[in-house]
């Protein structure tokens, strides 16, 4: 399938995936205008795989630890209008790229892939995490309005307006941040299902990792989901609750103000 856009920066994050770039290279589709590796301390030569597979991409050191971290550099990094994220042991396909970028070019703001959604599917999710995924996904779309059929996949694509809504934690803040870890692709689909952005699913498979052994932890990681979306639910009642609390304290100094009971300034009102 043809590349409908050239803007295009598609992020690899990695680490000891020598083995496994070059299948990822081998389905990468023409035309992308940036790929952006970044590193999270590889010792098996990544990078020197990833120059000779890309000599043009762009090789970065992600500057904290954990997927969401190497996301957030890779984020900052890109120029293209168009950005996707995919992984680089081979379980995401790159030749999908497309049928992202088409959903984008078509009206949606986030194209989100699905493994549990017409013509998708995996060959290396287990039934616990298969099980859990659909418990979490449940859950985000009953407290989000949300319409996911896969909460847990991290294939996506979306414009670069988004940045702003995803809001990944800083990568220059050198203490670990909350996002840094595997929640990353759920606390994006929470605050991406929110705001009101226009939301594509696409089919996606997820193939076997074809070399080496995954980091994912289906307990823990879950677990981690898990506090993300109540983590999430909680940030938004309480900004709802303290707005209308901030304005009412301000009209209040406003009166007693104008009363002359009151120095109101402008580091008071903010």
């Amino acid at each position: 399938m043809r590349l409908p856009h050239r803007d295009v920066s598609v992020i690899v994050p990695t680490r000891n995936e020598a083995k496994n770039l070059p299948y990822v290279a081998k389905r990468m589709p023409d035309g992308i205008a940036e790929i952006i590796v970044v590193d999270g301390g590889s010792t098996d030569g990544t990078l020197d795989v990833a120059r000779s597979l890309w000599p043009h991409a762009r090789l970065i050191q992600q500057t904290r630890k954990g997927k969401g971290n190497a996301l957030a550099c890779g984020f900052a990094a890109a120029k293209g209008e168009i950005i996707v994220m995919i992984d680089a042991d081979g379980s995401t396909d790159a030749a999908e790229i497309p049928m992202f970028v088409q959903a984008l070019c078509d009206g949606a703001d986030f194209a989100k892939g699905s493994r549990f959604t017409y013509r998708g599917g995996s060959s290396d999710i287990t039934r616990l995490r298969r099980l859990g995924n659909l418990g979490l996904n449940g859950i985000v779309n009953h407290l989000y309005s949300a319409r996911f059929t896969d909460l847990c996949y991290g294939y996506n694509a979306f414009w670069r307006h988004c940045l702003p809504i995803i809001n990944m934690p800083d990568p220059a803040l050198t203490e670990p941040q909350w996002g840094d870890g595997f929640e990353v692709e759920t606390l994006m689909n929470i605050r991406v299902a929110r705001s009101g952005l226009d939301i594509a699913e696409i089919a996606s498979y997820e193939r076997d990792r074809i070399h080496g052994e995954s980091n994912l932890n289906a307990v823990s990681d879950g677990i981690r989901v898990l506090r993300t979306i109540f983590d999430e639910r909680v940030a938004v009642e309480t900004t709802a609750i303290a707005a209308p609390t901030r304005v009412a304290n301000i009209r209040a100094r406003l009166g007693r103000a104008i009363a002359g009971a009151d120095n109101l300034g402008v580091a008071g009102a903010a």
